[in-house]
């Protein structure tokens, strides 16, 4: 099992980067095989401007699948794009 924490600002029009989010949602929810591997949720913080992305991925298979995908493409370039800069990506380890 993967995850990765994705943290980045966006004050823009909320409409496109709704739009983003559902149509790439939709995209693994109509796959059988990544609805059932993959996890993803996003966040708005109380500041309206920090958005925080959460993907877990059942293996590495399964995440490899997903980024090969075209729409996997088209999503992270638009996350890129409403990012402008502050896109920032870690791997948490869990504490145990």
């Amino acid at each position: 099992m993967g995850t990765q924490l994705i943290e980045y600002t966006y004050s823009g029009d909320e409409r496109p980067w709704r739009e983003a989010i559902e149509t790439f949602l939709g995209h693994i929810r109509a796959d059988p095989d990544l609805a059932a591997g993959i996890s993803y949720a996003v966040f708005v913080r109380e500041d309206g401007k920090s958005r925080l992305h959460v993907p877990v991925w059942r293996n590495q298979a399964t995440l490899e699948r997903l980024q090969a995908e075209p729409f996997f493409k088209t999503f992270s370039a638009s996350v890129k794009s409403f990012a402008a800069g502050t896109l920032k990506t870690t791997k948490p380890v869990l504490a145990s």
